[in-house]
């Protein structure tokens, strides 16, 4: 398959799937293979022949938007966010849960892939905040994605040393069990967090969240008609002065009114108060 013929493919069924080109257009190579993999499972002979067969075969549209799913992640990626949210977020969250007696922050990672997300929060929490407070009060993180193999990864809780470039050593070596080229995040990091299947398009978790991470998903992947439909529903989760985390390429389009910049930082942002 050459990479204008996928191209032009995606080009044409993105839209169907309410998805952007835009967005794809640097991560496009890993949907490529896959659609490769898909079009020789089902014998065809090439993406005009596959085509023909979405146009014959309806259900093969939810195993297309499958295989357009971008898994990248890593431990600290994008390190101005999570300096921010050890600094800054995570201390003044437990701040304010101090002062109103409650016991708990809850934190919602929409598109956790294969959880270094959760456990990056969950690692500066118990390392970096809760020994300067010096309470007890948790973190408890629900994290979802779509993606059943993913969350697998995520629930073993074991990397390759890849994933983990980004994390400050002193974190690794505290967070962390290495066995050979593979490391696994420690039991008490594993604690307070809930891995759950969902599709952020069709369901959200229960409750309401003081911290929500949603990054490069809805505001890279998604038509900008669908952002702002599933922006208005997470954003309900959120309480009142609450912070949203985007990707630090994205915000929030000018039709979602109920947030504001947290202190002119790129992509991050505080709920307003009523």
């Amino acid at each position: 398959m050459k990479d204008i013929e996928c191209t032009e493919f995606l080009k044409w069924c993105l839209p169907q799937l309410r998805l952007r080109w835009p967005g794809f257009r640097k991560v496009r190579r890993q949907v490529c293979k896959r659609l490769n993999r898909r079009i020789s499972e089902l014998g065809l002979s090439d993406l005009f022949a596959y085509r023909g067969y979405l146009d014959g075969h309806p259900e093969e549209r939810k195993i297309l938007d499958s295989l357009c799913r971008i898994t990248i992640s890593r431990f600290y990626r994008d390190r101005g966010v999570f300096d921010t949210l050890r600094s800054r977020i995570l201390p003044a969250l437990a701040k304010s849960a101090s002062e109103t007696g409650a016991d708990e922050i809850r934190c919602w990672c929409a598109g956790c892939c294969s959880g270094e997300e959760a456990y990056t929060l969950q690692i500066l929490w118990k390392i970096c905040v809760i020994p300067v407070i010096q309470q007890r009060l948790l973190l408890r993180i629900i994290a979802t994605d779509t993606d059943h193999d993913v969350l697998e990864r995520a629930q073993k809780g074991i990397y390759p040393e890849s994933s983990l470039i980004d994390l400050p050593k002193e974190l690794i070596q505290l967070a962390f069990i290495r066995s050979g080229k593979s490391y696994s995040i420690r039991k008490t990091f594993r604690e307070d967090i809930e891995f759950a299947r969902q599709d952020i398009r069709k369901q959200l978790p229960e409750g309401t969240f003081h911290l929500i991470l949603c990054r490069n998903l809805v505001l890279t992947y998604f038509e900008e008609a669908l952002q702002i439909e599933i922006l208005e529903r997470v954003l309900e989760k959120l309480v009142p002065g609450g912070i949203f985390v985007a990707g630090i390429h994205e915000s929030i389009p000018e039709e979602v009114s109920t947030t504001i910049q947290y202190d002119k930082i790129k992509g991050i942002y505080q709920k307003v108060m009523p």
